[in-house]
């Protein structure tokens, strides 16, 4: 059994966590910045780096306290190194990188989107290779046939704004704070989502990829002709339906064990029941991690540590942090200013 030590820091969450190959979280600590960041609507990079400073140390001190244990009994040391905002993904790998120095551990350089890839089996032990993930959060919204750790084949991206992206920005311009999508799914609770006629980019297309900028400015244009309520709830069933729409064409194109959804927005209820729906339909089995474990964390960070480190994939302490970093590569560009890939 190995003992990973996880560092995240990669947007406006720092954490360590400690976990264990056998899929024993000993210990998670973090430490947000929502009240730093809300006066602007958003994350600041500058002010986000400067916390993940103060913080990062004083956080694995307790991780380990919480755990028991010293960091001499920890077999490797897994920190994200992108992608994200570089001036967080260089704290904790810069962390990462000298407390394997100072302890002779290994370090394995994580990407944060395996990290989200990965999480779904830290919570099920059954779930097996190759299963069909949507990986959908505020930076990116992908499907990807998993095929094993560190083999990732990407079937669409969104070729302009994420989903969450899109939810942040709406509620934004309904005025309704920060972080965005709990605040949109909050009032999509009490609205009508037939209220308000707003489009589906892309839905029923041949194309594989995601589109969410034309939603995004549907709803600023009718900011104020609708109650907040209204236009919340409409806003989300249109992500619903694309999202949906989307996942079903590719799972006609894979064959895969499972339905897997990760990242920040698989904590929105309906995008999930929609997803189990949508198993059922193909007679899969639907996986989500934990609502805790679908936001950013550092236990799906040593959770891919460990996997990693099973699979003989170490890093160098020279491994730099990387703004971008796709799991496939080698996927065909696609078309699209903002494409996330």
């Amino acid at each position: 059994m190995a003992l990973i030590l996880g560092l995240e820091s990669s947007c406006d969450e720092t954490a360590a966590a400690l976990v264990t190959s056998d899929r024993q979280i000993l210990a998670h600590k973090l430490a947000g910045q929502e009240a730093a960041h809300r006066p602007y609507g958003g994350v600041v990079p500058e002010i986000a780096a400067r916390a993940h400073v103060e913080v990062m140390a004083p956080l694995v001190e307790a991780a380990l306290a919480e755990a028991g244990v010293t960091l001499a009994e920890v077999d490797a040391i897994a920190a994200t190194a992108g992608p994200g905002l570089i001036g967080g993904v260089m704290v904790g790998l810069v962390t990462g990188k000298a407390l394997a120095l100072a302890s002779s551990k290994p370090l394995v350089a994580v990407n944060h989107l395996e990290g989200h890839g990965l999480s779904p089996r830290l919570s099920d032990p059954d779930l097996a290779f190759p299963y069909l993930l949507l990986l959908v959060s505020g930076g990116h919204c992908q499907l990807l046939l998993v095929e094993g750790v560190g083999a990732y084949r990407r079937l669409a991206t969104t070729i302009d704004d994420a989903a969450g992206e899109a939810f942040d920005k709406t509620a934004k311009l309904l005025g309704l704070g920060f972080p965005g999508g709990p605040a949109v799914e909050k009032a999509a609770a009490l609205g009508d989502a037939k209220a308000v006629l707003l489009p589906r980019p892309l839905l029923g297309s041949a194309e594989p990829h995601f589109s969410f900028a034309g939603l995004k400015s549907a709803v600023a244009r009718v900011v104020g002709q609708y109650s907040a309520q209204d236009l919340a709830a409409s806003f989300q069933q249109a992500v619903v339906d694309c999202l949906i729409d989307r996942t079903r064409r590719a799972l006609g194109s894979v064959r895969a064990t499972a339905l897997v959804v990760a990242g920040g927005v698989a904590a929105n209820a309906s995008v999930r029941i929609a997803l189990e729906d949508l198993a059922a339909e193909h007679g899969l089995r639907f996986v989500a991690p934990p609502l805790w474990l679908c936001t950013d964390n550092a236990a799906m960070i040593a959770w891919a540590g460990a996997e990693r480190l099973a699979a003989g994939l170490t890093d160098p302490l020279d491994f730099p942090a990387r703004p971008r970093w796709p799991l496939d590569p080698g996927a065909e560009k696609v078309r699209g200013a903002g494409v996330k890939a």
